[in-house]
């Protein structure tokens, strides 16, 4: 007789920890295989002291392979969840697809970035919901005082010495607290950068600090967050957001290059695509996490809407704490469905909070009794240490380190701002280049179309439209002179952030300069892949929770009464409705600073041609101005990059007879594949 299969998609603090349970108490009677995107367990509230520099990113992450040894491990993504069928269709990370059959479902998809609809949030903002978010926060925060560092200009330096953080909720106020020691010890140490001021707001709609908390220790984070330098702004949030700053719902215009969103999460879409009862965007559960009508389906975690029965007609708040304990309840009644023990209802009991204010401050109240100091600062390490299902001798080994040693504030460049865009679907992965994938039941795609850092979601009509608009400017020896001012012209080292335009998507500008070697991406060339958002700015959004984001301590007391628990604080915190804090109404469009074009090339000098492999994907953006070519030389043709040229893993490429220059639009075929329109480069929810 075969083993019963039982499927768990998700390994966060819900899916790893039913994974675990199940691994003890069924071990070889069933079949238990985890479906998740990546091979580690992330422990989100230690998320704001990786971006810091205080712990190493592995310190944070637990192998599922090597804590779950009689748990298959399956690398993919749930697009389409067939209930009829019982099959679970995937995406694996070289995008092949799956088929993984069931007999017990366990859906603990979990959350991602909430989106509000304020304008330029999307496009100049990230979240803080995995790790490839929190070392983009790390490199970009110590790339902006670098620049700041050597910038002549007092208005440009004291906007990249700005950093914006909304929602002060607890991973908003762990952050911003963590952020100004991180920067004021970089300057600190520095004779060159004594000028610099690094300012950190946090600003949020909420009264106080921490809505979520009783007032004692709100008052207690604010005070250590006002002692620092954080200018704490409550009733205050963002109306708008450019490329070169925010608009403050105060009417205030904050220049800066760096904004850290922090209002809330949402549902995995995935949740949606079941087409079951809804609440709220979860699914609705009964308190034994099983379905209604479906008693093969079990939900747990941020994607389950779990009544709460110590607040009757109310659910369970998107924490990890509950998700942690909800795992293990949701353990005992799948192996109960499969005749081994008795179901339980899931019950809880808080035993308090804690938050890390970074260095030796925290603010806890174990057992309902409110802490702040040092004192608190242990307790809530300690805790952390506890919860931790690995790691706990590397963490403690690096938060001794980081006491006795300066830390090591450098920018690693590994992720890229384009990388991490607010609107996506899998915070947990970084966005690849050229990565297009269409949104629909059996495929969860990165982002949703006319946003700019989400992969190319275009159809191929409307890309092969782009090329005949944009071919007609395209400058020649006969055709028009180069547009000024196109959108889009802006070069990547104007682009907030800093980055150096050879490392962003786009290349560089002086390959597009009239006379030269046409770029990849133009006419003749190779076509365009859609470019992530290269946007400086960092976001971040919790200002909206309505818990914590770490679990809770393991100290169950046994039983279907549940555990108590410690509401932890970290990345996991969530927003439901109209719960904490967002932003205000939205203006009236989306907001955006002029652009500034490259500087004219010399004109005794060519340009530079394209080497081998220098160029990196992505749409070659146009500059604002362009040089006109010397008379006396013939612009060179295209070389290695024209039409008779074939470059693998460029999809879209065009073959054919050699060009004698600079193509103009009579010379492109109906519908060919070209470059994208660059005007439309709009562009991901919750950490």
């Amino acid at each position: 007789m075969s083993r019963p299969r039982i499927v768990i998609v998700g390994a966060g603090f819900a899916g790893y920890r039913t994974a675990r349970e199940l691994s003890r108490t069924a071990r070889d009677k069933a079949e238990i295989t985890l479906l998740n995107p990546t091979d580690h367990f992330l422990y989100l509230p230690l998320l704001p002291q990786v971006a810091a520099g205080v712990l190493e990113p592995r310190r944070v992450t637990v192998s599922l392979s090597g804590t779950l040894p009689r748990v298959r491990l399956v690398l993919g993504e749930a697009g389409h969840v067939d209930l009829d069928g019982r099959t679970v269709h995937y995406t694996d990370p070289e995008g092949g697809a799956g088929t993984l059959e069931y007999d017990r479902l366990v859906v603990a998809a979990g959350s991602v970035n909430k989106l509000l609809p304020v304008p330029g949030v999307a496009e100049h903002a990230h979240g803080f919901r995995g790790l490839p978010e929190a070392l983009y926060l790390r490199d970009h925060v110590t790339r902006q005082l670098e620049l700041a560092a050597s910038c002549e200009d007092p208005a440009t330096r004291a906007a990249r010495c700005t950093f914006v953080v909304v929602g002060a909720g607890y991973t908003g106020t762990e952050v911003a607290a963590h952020g100004q020691l991180f920067t004021d010890a970089q300057v600190r140490r520095h004779p060159l950068r004594e000028s610099l001021r690094p300012r950190w707001l946090l600003l949020d709609v909420a009264p106080r600090v921490l809505p979520e908390l009783g007032e004692r220790l709100s008052r207690t984070a604010d005070r250590v967050l006002r002692q620092r330098g954080v200018d704490v702004r409550m009733g205050t949030s963002v109306k708008e957001a450019t490329h070169g700053g925010v608009l403050l719902t105060d009417g205030e215009y904050v220049e800066t290059r760096t904004l850290v969103w922090c209002v809330g999460v949402r549902p995995d879409p995935l949740v949606a695509s079941l087409e079951l009862p809804m609440e709220r965007g979860r699914l609705l559960v009964d308190p034994h996490l099983q379905v209604p009508g479906r008693p093969e389906v079990f939900a747990c975690g941020d994607a389950a809407a779990v009544p709460d029965l110590e607040k009757p007609g109310e659910y369970t708040p998107m924490t990890a704490q509950h998700a942690w304990r909800q795992g293990k309840v949701c353990a005992r009644n799948v192996a109960a469905s499969l005749g081994a023990g008795e179901r339980q209802a899931y019950r809880h009991r808080d035993l308090g909070f804690v938050v890390d204010l970074g260095g030796a401050k925290a603010a806890a109240n174990p057992l309902g009794f409110a802490m702040s100091g040092p004192l608190a600062g242990a307790v809530t390490r300690g805790y952390h240490l506890a919860a931790m299902p690995g790691n706990r001798v590397r963490v403690a080994a690096d938060w001794l380190l980081d006491a006795v040693l300066p830390r090591q504030a450098v920018q690693l460049g590994i992720v890229r701002s384009w990388s991490v865009p607010l609107d996506t679907d899998s915070p947990e992965l970084p966005r690849v280049p050229g990565e297009g994938r269409e949104r629909g039941p059996g495929n969860r795609g990165g982002g949703q179309p006319g946003n700019g850092g989400q992969g190319d979601d275009r159809t191929e009509a409307t890309r092969r439209r782009a090329v005949s608009e944009s071919a007609k400017n395209q400058p020649g020896p006969e055709g028009p002179e180069p547009a000024r001012n196109q959108p889009g012209g802006e070069p990547a080292k104007n682009q907030p952030g800093g980055e150096p335009a050879r490392n962003q998507p786009g290349g560089e500008p002086a390959r597009n300069q009239p006379g030269g070697e046409p770029g990849k991406g133009q006419p003749g060339g190779e076509p365009v892949r859609s470019r992530g958002r290269a946007l400086g700015a960092v976001v971040e959004g919790d200002a909206e929770w309505s818990g914590v984001a770490g679990p809770f301590l393991d100290a169950e007391t046994p039983g279907p009464a549940g555990s108590a628990e410690i509401e932890p604080s970290g990345p996991g915190e969530t927003v439901t409705g109209d719960e904490g804090s967002s932003p205000a109404e939205p203006h009236s469009g989306p907001g955006g600073g002029p652009s500034r074009g490259p500087a004219e090339p010399r004109a005794d000098r060519e340009p530079p041609g394209p080497e081998a492999g220098s160029e990196p994907p992505g749409p070659v953006r146009r500059p604002d101005t362009a040089a006109e070519p010397r008379a006396d030389r013939e612009p060179p043709g295209p070389a290695g990059a024209g039409p008779g040229t074939e470059q693998s893993g460029q999809a879209g490429h065009r073959t054919g007879p050699e060009p004698p220059g600079p193509v103009r639009s009579s010379d492109l075929p109906s519908g060919s594949p070209g470059p994208t329109d660059l005007s439309d480069q709009s562009d991901r929810g919750e950490r």
